[in-house]
């Protein structure tokens, strides 16, 4: 039976933020969503609070931090995102929230050259010094992250990126999802920081092998300059920020600092990480061209 929420979920609408609301609904918990604007599919799940606001209105953060115990602090990695979320945790801290689940990235670090990777951890500083309880989940790449190549992969075959032959242990949504939830909903999960990977490493080529046996047909990745992933990057709208950030990132991957594997998502959740050979069977109709 659903209660007055307790729980806050902050970017309820994107990749990870909108399976962990499904996952605590489908439990039967209740909760509140933090939304831009309205979203009907996101306020059509039993048990959820939707309330409107924005990271750069104190007063809207406020407002739907009020009577909250435990939240999941998730933006969007843009050149605000280091001020929206220390802005987030001083509110947080404010309205008495005990505990904060963030979601930050596989090798967050003050001193990283990657930018992403800095305000991460700026961020996970700033919850430390709060006194507040704090569980950071730090995921490697997202294997969903390749669905923004399916129509080059259904029309040519094909994707690219500058990372070489490096081995990146990629992990699925759904997976960082169950663990947020994990942290959200019971105990054990304090003062923990938790390395999600799925259960291999893979290069890009390989990555491409298995989407071909899933496709039936050939698919091929292409390593590319970064200066020729910047340009496309940019070229698709990513604003200069941005496409910066994720040419840093990929070099950290060409460089095999995202190799580790883990079994933190099976010790958490009970279950193990699912495979990427499972991820593109299930996902092959995605990227079949229309």
């Amino acid at each position: 039976m659903f209660t007055t929420p307790k729980i806050l979920i902050t970017g309820a609408t994107g990749s990870v933020g909108s399976i962990l609301a499904q996952q605590l609904s489908q439990r039967g918990i209740s909760f509140r969503a933090l939304v831009r604007s309205k979203n009907e599919v996101l306020a059509a799940l039993p048990g959820v609070e939707v309330v409107q606001g924005d990271f750069n209105d104190r007063a809207s953060l406020a407002n739907a931090l009020q009577g909250i115990e435990r939240a999941f602090l998730l933006t969007n990695s843009s050149e605000q995102a280091e001020r929206q979320q220390l802005t987030f945790v001083a509110e947080a801290q404010r309205a008495g929230v005990q505990h904060i689940v963030k979601l930050s990235q596989l090798a967050a670090d003050l001193h990283s050259p990657v930018r992403f990777l800095r305000y991460h951890a700026v961020v996970e500083q700033a919850i430390r010094e709060t006194g507040l309880t704090y569980t950071f989940l730090r995921p490697n790449l997202f294997m969903q992250g390749l669905l923004g190549f399916r129509s080059s992969i259904a029309q040519q075959g094909m994707f690219f990126a500058a990372v070489g032959d490096a081995k990146i242990s990629v992990i699925d949504v759904r997976d960082i999802a169950s663990v947020a939830a994990a942290a959200l909903t019971s105990e054990g999960h304090n003062g923990k920081t938790y390395t999600l990977t799925g259960p291999e490493a893979l290069t890009h080529s390989q990555i491409a092998e298995q989407l071909s046996v899933a496709l039936h047909k050939p698919v091929r990745f292409q390593d590319v300059p970064p200066e020729a992933m910047r340009e496309a990057l940019r070229s698709v709208g990513f604003p200069d920020w941005q496409a910066e950030g994720l040419v840093e990132d990929y070099a950290h991957y060409s460089r095999n600092e995202a190799a580790l594997v883990t079994n933190t998502v099976s010790e958490v959740t009970g279950e193990a990480a699912r495979t990427f050979q499972a991820f593109a069977h299930e996902f092959a109709p995605v990227f079949e061209e229309n």
